[in-house]
């Protein structure tokens, strides 16, 4: 369970509250496609996906360039 809440950061506890919230005030109102929004809701921190999942927006190093091995080349700039 440690290793489930370790990479979460705050949007996605702000976000599982949001929709907890959601759930509470459809059910309290009795609006029952309130509760159906608030859990989808709910699922996206939960299942860990959104516009960011599986690190898509980030951009992965160039495999071809050796990262810190051997001796820096540098150039003289006159």
């Amino acid at each position: 369970m440690k290793n489930y809440f370790k990479n979460w950061n705050l949007i996605r506890i702000i976000q599982l509250a949001l929709g907890i919230l959601i759930i509470v005030q459809g059910v309290e109102r009795k609006e029952w496609f309130v509760v159906i929004i608030g859990s989808l809701f709910s699922l996206i921190p939960l299942l860990g996906i959104g516009c960011c999942a599986g690190h898509s927006c980030s951009t992965m190093p160039d495999k071809n360039k050796s990262a810190g091995k051997g001796e820096t080349q540098y150039e003289k700039v006159t």
